[in-house]
């Protein structure tokens, strides 16, 4: 059975307000009665046991992990002690997992996203993992736009390389970076341009070599790290090791070098959740296409979503705002600016307000 490890150490900045730095967006209910994290541990159960799934993340949520997935073991909890990028924490799952089968295949899902159509995920992702187990591609899954969209990184989708459990795997031309409107246009209408997920299915030997290869500085340092490992040194020298590793993406690092990378088109209704507006997307709208979670009333109003539990709003003569009244914070932007929620909060920073962060 493969092994699935989830990254949670996100700090959901795009969500401020209600996501704050002691409890950000992966830990938070943001689609229905369930956490984000919660979620992603629950659609992989089919294809993963719980005992060898893995969540990596920062020492402050170990005990919230727990609470939140209690049947996972403690020791499948693996702390970084310092937020080092993709890289560096699939690297240090690589070296546990390591220990255990260096054949068998690591899946590396965020903690973050949400996946609609699950049945059908569980599909695309059992044949991603009998491609990955070949130990020779990387995969990963690319999910088919339905709107020109300039948020995401994209995947030029080249050749059909093979067909696994009826699911085609295609070699991948080449990663793009976030398109302007102008090309997320055009990518939209040619068809084989695909969102880059962010889900990655390899070998563990397979993702150790490439680190080796594609980034020797993490790769030296990921050696000293597991020359630690199961003795008393270990998180001392985990400690003084990660704080120095490179901060870098597995994509920039690994994926975008790697001369056999695989993608698998993703049909099952996935978001990665970035922002408030794309929240929106799943709540329900009244007849001037206002969303309102909480109590109040919206007098000429218009495509206005408004998240304020617990506090009665009045709004008159907007549109396309985006209100959120959470706790002792308030927040409002325009709809065209939700992406650009992390100013503000680099900008409470300036301003020593960390108190509201």
């Amino acid at each position: 059975m493969p092994f699935a490890v989830i990254m949670a150490g996100g700090r959901g900045e795009r969500f401020w307000p209600r996501s704050r730095v002691a409890v950000p967006k992966q830990f938070l209910n943001l689609v229905g009665d369930k956490t984000m994290l919660q979620l992603t541990v629950e659609r992989v159960r089919e294809v993963v046991g719980i005992s060898d799934t893995y969540i990596v993340a920062g020492r402050d949520f170990k005990e919230m992990i727990l609470e939140q997935v209690p049947h996972l073991p403690e020791e499948n909890i693996l702390i970084e002690p310092f937020g080092r990028d993709t890289a560096a924490a699939i690297g240090l799952a690589a070296l546990v997992l390591e220990r255990k089968d260096p054949r068998e295949v690591m899946i590396v899902l965020p903690a973050d996203h949400y996946i609609r159509d699950v049945p059908r995920f569980q599909e695309v992702l059992k044949s991603a993992v009998a491609a990955a187990r070949r130990g020779e591609d990387i995969v990963t899954l690319g999910i088919t736009p339905h709107r020109p969209e300039t948020g995401y990184g994209y995947i030029f989708q080249g050749e059909l390389a093979d067909t696994f459990h009826g699911v085609g795997a295609y070699r991948v031309a080449r990663f793009l970076e976030k398109p302007d409107y102008a090309k997320a246009v055009v990518f939209l209408s040619t068809g084989n341009y695909l969102w880059n997920s962010g889900m990655f299915i390899w070998r563990v030997d397979l993702i150790r070599q490439l680190i080796e290869q594609h980034t020797p500085g993490l790769a030296q340092g990921l050696r000293l790290i597991g020359q630690a490992m199961g003795t008393k040194q270990y998180l001392p020298v985990l400690e003084e090791i990660y704080a120095g590793l490179p901060k870098i993406s597995v994509d920039y690092g690994v994926l975008e070098k790697a001369e056999r990378v695989l993608v698998m088109r993703g049909d099952f209704g996935w978001d990665d959740i970035g922002s408030w507006a794309a929240l929106e997307r799943y709540a329900e709208k009244d007849e001037q296409g206002n969303v309102i979670e909480g109590r109040g009333v919206l007098l000429d109003t218009r495509n206005t979503f408004i998240y304020s539990p617990g506090k009665t709003v009045g709004v008159i003569g907007v549109e396309n705002l985006i209100v959120v009244n959470d706790r002792d914070c308030l927040m409002v932007c325009g709809k065209n600016r939700a992406q650009e929620l992390k100013k503000v909060v680099q900008a409470l920073k300036d301003e020593g307000l960390e108190e509201a962060l």
